[in-house]
């Protein structure tokens, strides 16, 4: 097989990209790599990491970063939290970790972190990426992001059914002092356990203190039952959060419900007990809602 057609075979596993040893193990001479360079079937992204051609994905940065350093490196902190779906795209800063002993050095737009210690289950592989495991990678998180930031990581790999107490728990045991351990147990441990009732009574008195519109609450609409609805807005809010919706199928079902009500023309918005416990001011994003011209409501039947 030609050597630019084995590159490519490892360049689509690697979301198109290769490491200079890999270039010579398919038998290109560093000459031969510098002349591919020069015409563009080569293009260096890191020191001995190169994208082939237009093979290019969304997740090849991440994919350089892990190469750069070597077979030991993975990728961590925020950006995992991206690939494993917990956070929303860009990347932002690069992060890998690599692990043994000595001084580690960042480059290259890459945030490198050094631990002599990672328990073997921590070491994963997601989409083709070297990366740590969803708990490690919340752990990881917590030590530099902010508290809403890692609470909605946290929120997300839970409903997604990435981590578990147990699993947050075994970090906990497994690395008792690295600088993310305190935050990520506040983080899972102070939860409101707020129930359906109450969260909907706090956000009622933030309405009123905001002087928004009354709502009509538990309101029929069709065959469903709302939390609050602004009839002549045609507004729903729904509150809900992971102490509500834990398991899966409950959230594709309100996610079926959301989609049926606002092809007929009415808005839902959803609160969770977290904005309204910690974030009160995410109620002006309802006066946003309130203010904005309503869309025309189509074979709905609302009722209080």
């Amino acid at each position: 097989m030609p050597a630019e057609r084995r590159l490519l075979v490892v360049a689509g596993g690697q979301h198109g990209l290769v490491t200079s040893a890999q270039l010579m193990e398919a038998g290109l001479s560093r000459h031969q790599i510098a002349r591919r360079v020069e015409l563009g079937w080569l293009q260096q992204r890191h020191r001995g990491v190169y994208l082939v051609g237009p093979l290019e994905t969304p997740l090849s940065p991440a994919m350089a970063a892990v190469l750069a350093y070597g077979d030991n490196a993975l990728l961590s902190h925020y950006p995992a939290a991206v690939v494993r779906g917990l956070r929303p795209q860009p990347l932002g800063e690069l992060h890998v970790t690599l692990l043994g002993s000595g001084g580690v050095r960042s480059r290259d737009g890459i945030r490198a972190h050094r631990t002599r210690h990672l328990h073997p289950a921590d070491a994963t592989r997601h989409r083709g990426i070297p990366v740590t495991s969803p708990a490690r990678t919340l752990l990881d998180l917590a030590a530099t992001a902010s508290a809403t930031t890692l609470a909605r990581a946290t929120d997300e790999a839970r409903i997604h059914r990435l981590v578990t107490d147990r699993s947050l728990g075994e970090q906990f045991e497994r690395y008792p002092a690295h600088r993310g351990t305190r935050a990520l147990a506040r983080a899972t441990e102070t939860e409101p356990r707020l129930t359906r009732s109450e969260a909907e009574r706090r956000l009622l008195e933030l309405i009123r203190a905001a002087r928004l519109p009354e709502p009509q609450t538990n309101a029929r609409v069709d065959h469903y039952e709302v939390d609050l609805l602004w009839p002549h807005h045609h507004l729903i809010v729904e509150v809900d959060g992971y102490a509500f919706h834990s398991m899966r199928s409950a959230l594709e079902r309100d996610r079926r419900r959301d989609a049926e009500l606002i092809a007929r023309g009415l808005r839902v918005a959803r609160v969770t007990w977290r904005q309204i416990t910690e974030e009160p001011e995410s109620v002006a994003t309802l006066a946003v809602q309130l203010a904005a011209p309503s869309p025309l409501v189509r074979s709905s039947t609302v009722s209080a």
